[in-house]
């Protein structure tokens, strides 16, 4: 089953403990993002100090709830352009609002993870595989209908093999 539209917003706002993303390309190919990725490349920075948005309000009233979000992102250096814009623009202001965000770099070592594609797991119970073109265009999510027990254990490895993101980008 695919979920687009009203279903995979219910599907991003209805879980009850705990929403987590394995990341694994080194670009995400979204038009929405096509100004800012702009602004970024002309030198323009996000101040954490003043940075709001409607996903950073969310993430601090979910973690007022007891709620939990977070995701690993496997990375490569030299990081991409991409990834540099997404850790300035996205991540850090995400990480302030209280998402657990983690690095896993493969650079100098086996990828734990082979294989093992772009997917969202809600509450440990609930799959949803994010399918993407080679360039990062998202092609569709699917409600994953098996069993999430690989999933659980994806997200133990990512988790115990990665870094936070503020350890990663201060080294």
């Amino acid at each position: 089953m695919l979920l687009d539209g009203d279903e995979w917003r219910a599907t991003l706002r209805g879980f009850q403990s705990e929403a987590w993303r394995l990341e694994t390309l080194p670009q995400y190919l979204v038009p929405q993002e096509a100004a800012e990725l702009e602004s970024f490349r002309s030198g323009k920075r996000v101040d954490l100090h003043t940075y709001s948005s409607a996903y950073t309000d969310d993430l601090k009233r979910l973690r007022g709830e007891g709620k939990h979000k977070g995701r690993v992102h496997v990375v490569t250096r030299p990081l991409s352009e991409y990834l540099c814009f997404e850790f300035s623009r996205y991540y850090a202001p995400h990480v302030a609002a209280g998402e657990e965000i983690r690095i896993l770099d493969v650079t100098e070592r086996e990828n734990p993870l082979p294989d093992v594609q772009d997917f969202w797991m809600f509450d440990r119970s609930k799959i949803v595989l994010m399918h993407y073109e080679s360039d990062g265009t998202q092609i569709s999510r699917e409600l994953y209908q098996g069993d999430p027990a690989p999933f659980v254990e994806y997200q133990r490895i990512a988790v115990a093999e990665s870094v936070p993101f503020l350890e990663y980008v201060s080294e």
